[in-house]
């Protein structure tokens, strides 16, 4: 890795860093997974867990964020929040999916995004994102204008499926009200759709339907770390992301699919109570 920039990185520079960086973390927190984990901490809830290996992937790629771009901002998930003075921001997930990073389940991943974001700003613009998961060693990556690659080769989000055929994945809060309002929108939505998916990381989610693998996404109480990268590689390969109401992703909801599909499950959502 180089030095400081004395100029504005291209996108394609910035994901060439993300995505050194990420590698390594991924090294790092597969090779702690082997060693055995351990709850840490609980968060929001009992169920909400963090790990050491959460801590110490965030702390190795703040140091490695710090060597190459020392005066970026970055926002990580286990706590690390440090104001930059470039405009750009390093989004961190060091480990998306912990539960399933806990039990053993090959569905988690390290997630970086660099975006751009104005002081102050609740909205930003990704320029580059960068998601690995470390147990199959699938790299999922974009960069702004340059298109979704899956381990180097170009992918496209499903086109043209209809409603009634859509495999659709979301995900579920830890607080059981927010459970049971979920249950009751995944109940409506599931007559009319081929079926439902729930894999335990929003980044890998994400990077399905960039990928083909699944044909839409949607799930409410996200936080930036999950989906700033994600959401890249899946607007890169064709799919549509929008938020509540049909604004930007936030918090509060986000949805994900080709245009077509994206229209009439976001009507769908809206009837059975979801804000899309």
């Amino acid at each position: 890795m180089t030095g400081p920039e004395t100029s504005a990185p291209s996108p394609a520079e910035l994901l060439e860093l993300a995505r050194t960086i990420a590698l390594q973390a991924g090294a790092f927190a597969i090779e702690a997974r082997r060693a055995g984990v351990e709850v840490a901490a609980t968060k929001s809830t009992p169920t909400d867990i963090v790990t050491a290996v959460d801590r110490d992937t965030e702390a190795l790629i703040r140091t490695l964020i710090l060597e190459a771009r020392p005066d970026d901002g970055i926002l990580g998930e286990e706590g690390t929040s440090l104001p930059g003075s470039t405009g750009l921001e390093w989004i961190v997930d060091p480990i998306d999916g912990t539960v399933n990073f806990l039990y053993g389940i090959p569905a988690w991943a390290v997630s970086i995004a660099v975006v751009a974001r104005s002081e102050g700003a609740r909205q930003w613009r990704a320029l580059a994102g960068v998601v690995v998961n470390p147990t199959s060693g699938e790299l999922f990556e974009a960069s702004e204008g340059g298109g979704a690659t899956l381990d180097g080769a170009r992918i496209e989000a499903n086109q043209d499926v209809p409603l009634s055929r859509a495999l659709v994945a979301t995900g579920f809060g830890y607080a059981a009200e927010k459970r049971r309002d979920q249950a009751a929108i995944v109940s409506q939505l599931l007559p009319r759709i081929r079926d439902i998916r729930r894999m335990g990381a929003a980044s890998l989610d994400l990077c399905a339907v960039a990928a083909g693998r699944i044909d839409a996404y949607y799930e409410s109480g996200l936080h930036a770390w999950d989906h700033a990268a994600g959401a890249l590689v899946a607007a890169e390969a064709g799919a549509l992301v929008t938020g509540p109401r049909g604004g930007a992703a936030d918090e509060e909801f986000i949805l994900v699919a080709a245009p077509r599909l994206h229209a009439e499950l976001a009507e769908a959502l809206r009837e059975a109570g979801a804000p899309a």
